[in-house]
């Protein structure tokens, strides 16, 4: 999937994106603090910031956060959202395969559900680790594919026909593999299950007409479960 596809499909449903992510910071803040434990003198960088929800989530416990999005009708929402209640945010448009920043720039580097939209992962967290400290922090937050094979070739399948830049899930040790090829040392983790309404999921990506039947066709489940992994990392 190119850049070019990447901003037209997430473009063209900025809207929905936006009100749903932005709807959960809340919740978000808490959840993050909670995880990451922050020291409240973090420089901070969100990577695929989208509407800038996690930047936002961690705003209040950092010194600064600056998101990274492909997709400007995205940060016109997130900066739109954020007006004056989040002077530490600044959201930036830029590829998160080639950030635009130097080596060790960052305390803390975080990702949300990015890495299943890219071609090459590992080319993401490889750049993630390099704009991080030495001794920095790294967390990713994104869906696990299920440890069988044939069953996560299947959730892909139904991925791709609810939204077309979907390309693969990784699961739990293909992300541990890339940490350690990163030299990332695993601080901790946790996975957990969520539920998501199937309509509404289906929605939330624009999928219509022949494809939202097909997408119907392919779904593991209404609701649909899937596995949620959070890592928390020292470079």
């Amino acid at each position: 999937m190119n850049e070019d596809a990447l901003r037209s499909r997430f473009g063209a449903n900025a809207d929905r994106i936006a009100e749903s992510s932005l709807a959960r910071i809340e919740e978000l803040q808490k959840r993050v603090a909670d995880f990451v434990q922050p020291s409240g003198d973090e420089r901070v960088l969100d990577v695929g910031t989208g509407a800038g929800a996690l930047a936002f989530a961690l705003a209040p416990h950092v010194r600064e956060v600056v998101g990274v999005e492909l997709v400007p009708e995205l940060l016109e929402r997130g900066r739109s959202f954020a007006g004056d209640r989040y002077p530490n945010v600044e959201l930036r448009e830029g590829d998160v395969t080639r950030l635009p920043f130097e080596r060790g720039e960052f305390d803390l580097v975080c990702e949300r559900a990015v890495l299943h939209h890219v071609a090459r992962p590992e080319l993401v967290l490889a750049e993630m680790t390099r704009v991080t400290r030495q001794g920095g922090r790294l967390l990713v937050i994104d869906q696990l594919a299920p440890i069988d094979p044939l069953v996560a070739l299947e959730l892909d399948r139904f991925e791709r026909a609810r939204d077309v830049t979907h390309t693969r899930l990784l699961s739990d040790g293909d992300l541990r593999a890339f940490f350690e090829m990163n030299n990332l040392v695993l601080l901790r983790s946790l996975i957990e299950k969520s539920e998501r309404a199937l309509d509404p999921y289906l929605a939330l990506a624009g999928c219509e007409g022949e494809s939202r039947e097909r997408a119907r066709s392919l779904a593991p489940g209404d609701p649909y479960t899937a596995e949620l992994g959070w890592y928390f990392l020292r470079r």
